[in-house]
């Protein structure tokens, strides 16, 4: 069952999406988005993959948002437009609908969060494996750093690369900001 937290992320990410969609003002549109990336991250906290929230966080609220300010800061906002109605292509719209409720109802089959083997298909062997050896293998206790750093070395690496190269990016162009 979802808690109401998960439901109030839930419903926060699916709200600042639809509000970077339509909003016309890209300032705006920037910030709410950099609010989804950070409501994503926490969600993805909540849903136990703090590694996946933390990446997220890094890049999704961080990075991006702080490129997409620099873009912004650098062109020209045009001023004086008139505010005028906007055509919604209804055909496109249903279709979006039909999706979105196509994957809601994929979210009763899911396993609840936390639940053990039994209730969990993606436990198999490999899994078992896992858990049952960590240890012994790698000689670290917790099982999801086992995972990450010994088993899944190198996807591990290349993750953290890309969040490096990533901030590496961000700072070049922030220095460059500071001194044109």
């Amino acid at each position: 069952m979802i808690t109401w937290i998960e439901g109030g992320l839930l419903l926060f990410v699916v709200l600042t999406a639809l509000m970077t969609a339509m909003l016309r003002d890209v300032l705006a549109a920037i910030i709410v988005f950099g609010g989804y990336s950070l409501g994503m991250a926490i969600l993805w906290v909540v849903l136990q993959a703090p590694d996946v929230g933390l990446t997220e966080a890094a890049v999704g609220a961080g990075v991006m948002t702080v490129l997409f300010l620099v873009t912004i800061a650098r062109t020209t906002r045009m001023t004086g437009l008139e505010v005028t109605t906007v055509d919604v292509n209804w055909s496109a719209a249903a279709l979006c609908v039909v999706f979105v409720f196509a994957v809601l109802a994929t979210v009763p089959a899911l396993p609840a969060v936390g639940a053990g083997p039994e209730a969990n298909p993606a436990f198999g062997e490999v899994s078992s494996y896992y858990i049952e050896n960590a240890y012994d293998d790698t000689h670290v206790e917790n099982v999801v750093t086992a995972v990450l750093v010994a088993y899944r070395g190198f996807d591990t690496f290349g993750e953290a690369t890309v969040v490096f190269a990533a901030g590496v990016a961000v700072l070049t162009v922030l220095r460059r900001e500071v001194f044109e």
